[in-house]
């Protein structure tokens, strides 16, 4: 209960909007102003000498009723809050997620708990609110840190304020939750892939109520609530054709002094064979195949995707995982043509490979991290390409390389089952993601129809 001897009471006044006869005693609690409506001015007498009698007597008042404490009913047991479940959502899933699993739970819920609170005073501000529930009160509890008196001001407040889970019944507070996360905690209009991911959190968060019996049913299924339209589909514009993308490859040779050079068998495995970058990562000497002519093979049996150290097992930034869309110890063998080879051999001659076998790494022998793949490609594009083409969405992001990878394949006439396989998608996916990559279709269709016509 939250509390104040801050207490002032104003005169009984009739109510002048009813025509029936009724009188409103009023006061104020913390500077918030309560009232109460009685049928006579003996019942509102009589309940203001009360209120009276009990600041007098020392009371504290409840801010949320204005009531003194003599006069507030015990707290009935209204189940867990939104804070307390979330905190047990995070703890049954911690254990069976990836890091980036426990990083997208945990943002969204940053977003969704400070929507779901009492109006209560002292409200921190809403970066504060996030900053306890990220760094403390959505991680479990062996893994929080000891917060510092402010922050910890900060979690108590949350803690009080939080609303019962059960309110979320109410479609009105729950709009408020799907509200939150339609903008960005900047309040900037969400992107449509990320107000779908957060949505999906929320619904698993009610449907483990529904499991746990807190709730009866999933009240999100009976909101009318249009989500945002998303597309997994490639942008064409992205995609750089095998000349574009021979030009990027030796432009990244040319960034920095060796920073570039030795980044440059990385991209050029997004790009020869569709590596996501986290399989890059986590790609070991004892994967490649590299045959002194011909094609060689890689087998990828790891990942090592990057997220924030609270969220990773090892403590550092990159956990070894499975590979994406992959049994635990299922592999994955990539045929890979004689140009990636010598790219690879090379590679290896010049700067060697980790203690455990990896091939990609820093000088000092630390994994790549996004931002620096990023950078680096960026600063190669500037170099490869001309102004316009710079400023296009031509191979804006590395990741673009292992989309006109995949568009190349499919373009050639490589069977879906057989691109399926080497980028690690399924072929239902493929077929959905880069559906606007293929080219030629249009005028094959074209021609069918003229001639069917022409019969």
């Amino acid at each position: 209960m939250n509390t104040s001897y801050d207490v002032k009471f104003w005169e009984i006044r009739r109510n002048p909007t009813r025509k029936t006869p009724s009188y409103v005693t009023r006061w104020k609690v913390a500077g918030k102003v309560k009232s109460k409506t009685f049928r006579t001015k003996e019942l509102a007498n009589s309940f203001l000498s009360d209120l009276r009698r009990a600041a007098k007597d020392g009371e504290a008042f409840d801010i949320a009723t204005g009531l003194p404490e003599s006069m507030t009913d015990p707290p009935s047991d209204l189940g867990p809050t939104v804070l307390s479940f979330a905190q047990e959502y995070v703890a049954r899933r911690w254990k069976a997620s990836a890091a980036r699993t426990r990083e997208t739970d945990t943002y969204a819920l940053m977003a969704l708990v400070p929507a779901f609170v009492k109006d209560l005073p002292g409200k921190p501000d809403e970066a504060e609110l996030r900053e306890v529930l990220r760094d403390h009160a959505l991680l479990p509890a062996d893994r929080r840190a000891e917060l510092p008196g402010n922050r910890a001001a900060v979690l108590r407040w949350l803690e009080t304020a939080s609303l019962p889970l059960a309110d979320l019944q109410e479609a009105g507070v729950l709009r408020r939750g799907l509200d939150a996360i339609s903008v960005t905690f900047a309040g900037k209009k969400a992107a449509a892939n990320t107000v779908l991911r957060k949505r999906e959190v929320l619904n698993h968060l009610l449907e483990l109520a529904v499991e746990e019996k807190v709730l009866p049913s999933n009240p999100l299924r009976e909101i009318k609530w249009t989500p945002p339209k998303s597309t997994e589909a490639v942008d064409p514009r992205t995609v750089v054709n095998p000349r574009q993308a021979g030009a990027l490859l030796a432009a990244v040779t040319y960034v920095g002094r060796s920073r570039g050079p030795r980044m440059m068998a990385l991209y050029a495995c997004m790009y020869y064979v569709a590596l996501r970058p986290e399989e890059a990562a986590g790609l070991r000497r004892e994967n490649c195949q590299l045959p002194d002519e011909g094609w060689g093979m890689l087998t990828l049996e790891k990942a090592r995707p990057q997220a924030n150290k609270r969220y990773t097992d090892s403590g550092e930034a990159h956990d070894e995982r499975g590979l994406k869309h992959r049994a635990e110890r299922e592999t994955r063998p990539i045929p890979i043509p004689p140009l990636l080879v010598a790219i690879l051999r090379e590679h290896i001659k010049r700067y060697g490979v980790a203690d455990d076998g990896r091939l990609f790494r820093t000088a000092k022998g630390r994994p790549y991290t996004a931002s620096a793949i990023s950078r680096i490609w960026q600063e190669a594009r500037a170099i490869g390409f001309g102004p316009e083409q710079a400023a296009s969405p031509l191979a804006a992001r590395p990741y673009d390389l292992r989309h006109a990878a995949v568009s190349l394949w499919l373009n050639i006439g490589v069977p879906a089952t057989e691109v399926a396989q080497r980028a690690g998608h399924s072929v239902e996916v493929l077929q959905r993601v880069y559906a606007k990559c293929v080219e030629g279709q249009a005028l094959q269709a074209n021609n069918k129809i003229t001639a069917a016509l022409d019969d």
